[in-house]
C-alpha cells in the first residue's frame, strides 16, 4: 500500500494517545484502537498493513516507523525517511493480527482494484463486525455491478448476524425470506442454535421451549447425564458400586453407623452411603433417591444462543418458508433429473421400438448398437481434434456404421430365423456376446473417454438447489427431435407407409407390389442406425466401454413393454414413467441404486399383470396379427 508523502495530524495524535496500546496490545482491548487508526486514511492503513505484517516499529522518541524490505525506516504519519532509526519492533500475536486484517478488509472495500475489493468482500463473507458492516455500508457503491449486488446482498447477510439493533436485523431478515440461497440459510443457522439447560423455574434468556422429562426427546437417562454435566447432581451410584463401597468400610458389625443386618434395605444401605460420604470415606456419588428427587425438582429448557426473541422468531418464520420453498426447488430438481433419465431412456429405446415392437424381432444385440455407436463417437474424436466438429460428424457416421451393421445382421441371421423367436433371441444374444469381445480385442479393457465440446461442459443453474448439465438438456433436445423425425418417417415418407403396410398385413403389402424382407431390413436397419446416434449421446457422459449397451439394454426393454409395443406414443410414455419412478425411488435411498433398480422390476411386473399391452397398447391389424 502506498505511503502519503503528506503528515496525518489525525494518525499522529492516535500513535501519540496510544503508544502503550500499540507497544503490548491485547486482543481483547485492541479493537477500538485499530478502528482509530484505519479511519484515519490511507496512512493509517499502511501503518496497519505494516503492524500487520510485523513491519512496524516504535523509536525512543514515539514515532511509529516502517521498515521496508529493504530495510530502509520509513514514518508512518509523514511518508518521509527515517535515516539511522532503531525503532523497536511491534509483535502482534495472532489474535490482535486478526483484528488488524478484519480492519484492512474494511479498508479495501474501496480500493480501486476490483480483484481487491472482491478478495475484501469474500472475507467479509466469512464473518464480519458492526464497524465492517458500518464500513461496507459506507462502500455500497461500486462501478462494477456484480460487485455491487455482491455488497448490497452481503450487506443484508452482515446486518442480521451484527446488525445495530432487532429492528434492523428482522427486517434484514424479512428482506431475504423465501431465499433458498447457502449464504442466507447459513446465516439463519446461528440464530436458532439452541443448548439445554436445567432449572428449577424458568430460566432468563431466550427460551425456545421446555422439554418434557422421560419422553421420547428426552429420555430419563438422558435428563440424569444433562443434570450431571450441568453439576446439579453428582454421578449415580451403581448397585454395584455401593455393595463394594459399603463393604470396603464395614467395621464393628455397621457400616456408616447403620447394622449390617438392616443392609437388606435399600434405604439403609442409602443412609449408609451417604454417612460415609459425609465423612469423606467415599466419593460423592447420587443414590436412586437422590436421583429422583433431582428430576422431580428441576425441568428441561432450550435455550436459544441469540438473546433477541424478535430476532429469533424472526429467523424461526424464515427457515420454515426457506425449508417449504427448498422442498418445492428439490421437487423441480428431481422432476429435472427424472425428465433428463426418461430422454435417455427414450433415445436408447426408440431403435428397440422399432425392431421389438414394429418387426417383433427381440434383438438382445441392441445394447451393442449403442455400444457401436458410443466408439463411433470415441474414434472420431481421436481423428477430429475441435470437439464441436467431431460431433457433428460422429452423429451421422455412428448412424451409417450401425444402420449398415444392422442390415449385415438382418441379412446374415434375422431374415432366417423369421418367426422363431426363441431362436432369435438366442442368435442375437450371441451376436451380442461376440461384438463385446471383438470391441475389447479393437479398443481394449479400459474405458475411453468421448469428450463433450467446452459449449456443452458445465451446467444450468437455476440457484443453489435447481441445476442441470448441459449435456442432459441437449440430450433431452436430441430425444425430441429424434420423436419428430420418426414420426415424420412413418407418417409422411413411403418408407414409413410401406413400414406400416407390411406391419400389418405383409401378404397384402407384398400383392400390392411391396417387397416385405426389404421394408424388414430397412426397417431394422433404421432401429440399429438410431441405436448408433444413442450411443454418441451416452458416451458423452458416461466412459465408453464395450458393456456400455448393456447397461441401458434392459432399461430400453422395459420402457417398450411398459409403454406398449409398436408404438412410439407408448415407448416415450413408459420412458417417461420408468425415468421418473427410478428418480423418486432413488431419492428415498441415493446410495443403493440397486435396490431402485429391484424395486422398479417389482413394479413392472406389477404393472404388466393390470396392464399386459402397456401403457398405449397397440390397435389395429397390427395388434392382431
Amino acid at each position: 500500500m502506498p505511503i502519503c508523502a503528506q503528515a496525518n495530524p489525525a494518525l499522529e495524535a492516535v500513535i501519540a494517545d496510544n503508544l502503550e496500546g500499540l507497544e503490548r496490545p491485547s486482543r481483547l482491548t485492541v479493537e477500538p484502537l485499530v478502528a482509530q487508526i484505519a479511519g484515519t486514511g490511507p496512512e493509517g492503513l499502511a501503518l496497519l498493513q505494516a503492524w500487520s505484517e510485523r513491519q512496524l516499529g516504535l523509536t525512543e522518541d514515539g514515532r511509529a516507523v516502517i521498515i521496508g524490505d529493504d530495510d530502509t525506516a520509513t514514518d508512518a504519519v509523514t511518508g518521509q525517511p527515517v535515516p539511522e532509526a532503531d525503532p523497536q519492533m511491534l509483535r502482534p500475536n495472532s489474535g490482535v493480527r486478526g483484528v488488524i486484517e478484519s480492519a484492512l478488509v474494511a479498508g479495501a472495500l474501496n480500493d480501486p482494484d476490483p480483484a481487491r475489493r472482491r478478495a475484501a468482500l469474500e472475507s467479509l463473507a466469512r464473518g464480519g463486525t458492526f464497524e465492517q458492516l458500518t464500513a461496507l455500508r459506507g462502500a455500497l457503491d461500486d462501478l462494477d455491478p456484480a460487485l455491487a449486488a455482491r455488497k448490497a446482498r452481503l450487506e443484508r447477510l452482515l446486518t442480521i448476524q451484527v446488525g445495530e439493533n432487532s429492528e434492523a436485523r428482522v427486517t434484514a431478515i424479512e428482506d431475504l425470506a423465501g431465499d433458498v440461497s447457502l449464504d442466507f440459510r447459513a446465516a439463519l443457522n446461528p440464530l436458532l442454535v439452541t443448548r439445554r439447560v436445567v432449572a428449577t423455574e424458568e430460566p432468563q434468556g431466550n427460551v425456545a421451549r421446555e422439554i418434557a422429562i422421560d419422553s421420547d426427546e428426552l429420555p430419563r437417562e438422558a435428563a440424569i447425564a444433562l443434570l450431571v454435566s450441568e453439576g446439579v447432581l453428582e454421578p449415580r451410584l451403581t448397585s454395584a458400586e455401593q455393595r463394594a463401597a459399603l463393604a470396603a468400610n464395614l467395621s464393628d458389625g455397621t457400616v456408616g453407623g447403620v447394622p449390617v443386618a438392616d443392609l437388606s434395605d435399600p434405604d439403609a444401605r442409602d443412609r449408609a452411603y451417604e454417612a460415609l460420604e459425609d465423612a469423606g470415606t467415599v466419593p460423592p456419588a447420587a443414590t436412586e433417591a437422590e436421583v429422583q428427587a433431582a428430576l422431580d425438582a428441576h425441568r428441561v429448557y432450550e435455550l436459544y444462543a441469540e438473546p433477541d426473541p424478535a430476532v429469533t422468531e424472526a429467523a424461526r418464520a424464515a427457515q420454515i418458508r426457506a425449508q417449504v420453498r427448498l422442498g418445492a426447488m428439490q421437487g423441480i430438481d428431481l422432476g429435472l433429473d427424472a425428465l433428463s433419465l426418461a430422454s435417455i431412456y427414450f433415445l436408447a429405446a426408440i431403435g428397440l421400438a422399432v425392431t421389438f415392437g414394429v418387426m417383433r424381432v427381440i434383438n438382445m444385440a441392441h445394447g451393442e448398437f449403442i455400444m457401436m455407436g458410443a466408439y463411433t463417437g470415441y474414434t472420431v474424436q481421436t481423428l477430429v481434434s475441435d470437439r464441436t466438429l467431431s460431433l457433428v460428424a460422429a452423429l451421422p457416421l455412428a448412424f451409417a456404421v450401425t444402420f449398415g451393421a444392422g442390415v449385415v445382421l438382418y441379412r446374415l441371421v434375422i431374415r432366417h430365423l423369421a418367426h422363431r423367436p426363441l431362436e432369435t433371441l438366442l442368435a442375437t444374444f450371441g451376436v451380442s456376446i461376440a461384438l463385446q469381445q471383438l470391441a475389447k480385442n479393437i479398443f481394449g479393457t479400459q474405458a475411453r473417454p468421448l469428450t463433450a465440446p467446452a459449449w456443452l461442459e458445465g451446467s444450468i443453474t437455476i440457484n443453489d438447489v435447481i441445476s442441470i448439465s448441459s449435456i442432459r438438456v441437449a440430450i433431452f433436445v436430441l430425444a425430441l427431435l429424434f420423436l419428430a423425425l420418426f414420426l415424420f418417417i412413418m407418417k409422411r415418407t413411403r418408407l414409413g407407409l410401406e413400414v406400416r403396410a407390411v406391419t400389418q398385413n405383409p401378404g397384402m403389402a407384398a400383392s400390392m407390389g411391396i417387397n416385405p424382407d426389404r421394408i424388414a431390413m430397412m426397417t431394422f436397419g433404421l432401429g440399429s442406425g438410431i441405436a448408433g446416434i444413442a450411443g454418441v449421446a451416452i458416451g458423452l457422459f458416461a466412459q465408453v466401454t464395450s458393456e456400455i449397451g448393456q447397461q441401458y439394454i434392459v432399461q430400453s426393454f422395459m420402457t417398450v413393454v411398459v409403454g406398449g409395443v409398436g408404438n412410439i406414443w407408448g415407448t416415450l410414455a413408459g420412458a417417461t414413467l420408468i425415468g421418473g419412478l427410478s428418480k423418486v425411488i432413488e431419492s428415498f435411498n441415493p446410495g443403493n441404486t440397486l435396490a431402485a433398480q429391484t424395486f422398479m422390476i417389482l413394479f413392472i411386473i406389477i404393472f404388466i399383470q393390470f396392464r399386459p399391452r402397456g401403457i398405449i397398447p397397440q390397435k389395429g391389424r397390427a395388434a392382431e396379427a
